[in-house]
Formats: structure tokens, C-alpha cells, sequence
């Protein structure tokens, strides 16, 4: 192997290297911005919401986790509750427990336009209505100015939904 054809492949390994090293920290600071627009809720491996009870945020203002056992299904995912009265509940009125905008980052959907993972511990209520975040760094984000992104989430939903179905 020549001097100049050594270089080529060691410039060409490291700048391979630069993107992989490159994806890797967008990965570990993005995490969970994977392809999520095939689905109109966020459902890791069908299961909304990764599985926490949506009505336990309203009823023990807290996230608990749900459990197949007590299953529903409904917009596209398999929702999963802690109780049979939680399902019950949320089966009477989806609406009023299903999280805004598909349980997918509220903060994302406002101000990038865009669907992002959510963690259970990462809500809040706002009239009446569940908001989920990415992670706490957008949490706090998303608490500088709750009103004005749930205003620009609203604006961008419709858009980003017909997108999805």
C-alpha cells in the first residue's frame, strides 16, 4: 500500500469515525427521536404511551405504570391500565385522558414541529388536559412558556396528523 493510498484510507476511517462518533452523541442526547411519525399515538411496539396508565395521571396525580391485563384499544395503540376502572373510565372518555398530541412531546410538536418519545415522569395537567415531554432538560423548557406552546403545538397538530394517517 502506497503512502498516499494510506492516507486516503486513514482520512476517509476518521471521517467515518467523526460521523459515527456525530450520530452516537445525537443519540445520546436525543435518545428517543427515532421515526415515530407511522403512528397518530405514541406506541413502542404498539402499547401507547409506553404502557403507563393515562388516568392515573388525573386520578393519583402521578404516572403508574399499567398492565396488560387490563387493556383497550383504541386511535391505533393498545392503551394499558393499572385498574379496571381506569380502563373503564378511559374507555368512556378517550378524549378527556388520551394525552395531547398522540402522547408524543408536547414541547417537540410546539416548537419544532416534530414527534419526539416521551417518559412518564416528564407531564403536566393544563386545563384539564395531559401534556408529556421528552425528558426533564425539555420539561424545563416546555415550563418557561406552557401557554405559548401549547398555543403553537394546537397550530402545528392538525398538520403533523394529517401527515401521519
Amino acid at each position: 500500500m502506497t503512502g498516499l493510498t494510506r492516507r486516503r484510507l486513514l482520512i476517509v476511517a476518521g471521517a467515518l469515525g467523526l460521523g459515527v462518533g456525530a450520530a452516537f452523541t445525537a443519540h445520546r442526547f436525543f435518545g428517543g427521536l427515532e421515526d415515530l411519525a407511522s403512528a397518530p399515538v405514541y406506541a413502542p411496539d404498539g402499547v401507547a404511551i409506553g404502557g403507563t396508565d393515562p388516568v392515573a395521571y388525573f386520578a393519583e396525580d402521578r404516572p403508574v405504570r399499567g398492565t396488560a391485563r387490563h387493556a383497550f384499544d383504541w386511535n391505533g395503540a393498545t392503551w394499558h391500565f393499572a385498574t379496571a376502572q381506569n380502563r373503564d373510565s378511559f374507555a368512556a372518555e378517550p378524549e378527556r385522558y388520551a394525552p395531547q398530541y398522540g402522547g408524543f412531546c408536547a414541547w417537540a410538536v410546539a416548537e419544532k414541529g416534530q414527534l419526539y418519545s416521551t417518559q412518564a415522569r416528564n407531564w403536566a395537567i393544563v386545563d384539564g388536559r395531559l401534556y408529556l415531554n421528552y425528558n426533564d432538560d425539555i420539561q424545563a423548557r416546555w415550563q418557561d412558556d406552557i401557554a405559548g406552546f401549547i398555543l403553537e403545538a394546537d397550530r402545528r397538530w392538525p398538520e403533523i396528523r394529517a401527515e401521519i394517517d
